[in-house]
């Protein structure tokens, strides 16, 4: 489980394809803490560490994740920078909200404008997500846990905060990007109960 506080801007440093895709991550993280087999939040898709090193850990990405993630749309590459975040320990503040690290889908940024120092983003969902979208809800994007501002059909709107930007990789983004799209687990089970108590 994470939070979608994002904790640390990692860099893709190799890639190997080898039936699935391989990465080697640069981080600031004390990878001494981490152990292998740990989890880690890498823009939002939950990953496995195999190995580590001293300042960088590695992760195995199957096909199947790498065809339902913005992981094959955007074109992992040598360079690119990602948000990271690691799994929740018992006692860790609870920042953001419930986050599996399990993508939904991939959403599509349509429309950026700034207001102020602030950075307004219109996006585009999945229609068969966008019903678990409401507005003063949450989502993440990109692993990043943002707040819903309104919501139009398949087309949704978020702030971005100075904080926000430099803190992660949303200063990055840009109009036509595909981003991680995890739907929050509140709404998943509200639209559940809200489909069950209409069949009986």
């Amino acid at each position: 489980m994470f939070t979608g506080i994002v904790t640390d801007i990692g860099e893709v440093i190799d890639l190997e394809l080898r039936g699935d895709l391989k990465a080697r991550i640069k981080t600031r993280y004390d990878t001494n803490t981490i152990d292998g087999g740990a989890s880690i939040a890498c823009d939002g898709v939950c990953l496995t560490v195999i190995e580590i090193g001293p300042d960088w850990f590695d992760v195995e990405i199957s096909a199947e994740t790498v065809s339902k993630t913005n992981i094959g749309l955007n074109k992992w590459f040598v360079g690119k920078r990602i948000n990271l975040e690691r799994a929740l320990k018992l006692g860790d503040e609870l920042g953001g909200h419930i986050v599996s690290g399990h993508v939904d889908g991939v959403a599509k940024i349509t429309h950026m404008a700034d207001e102020g120092d602030s950075t307004r983003i219109t996006i585009q969902a999945p229609a068969d997500l966008a019903k678990f979208i409401a507005t003063k809800g949450s989502v993440t994007l990109n692993g990043t846990s943002l707040t819903v501002n309104e919501v139009a059909g398949d087309t949704f709107g978020v702030n971005l905060i100075p904080h926000t930007k430099q803190v992660t990789t949303w200063g990055d983004s840009k109009t036509g990007d595909a981003l991680n799209l995890e739907i929050d687990t509140l709404a998943r089970y509200v639209a559940r109960l809200a489909e069950y108590q209409n069949k009986i």
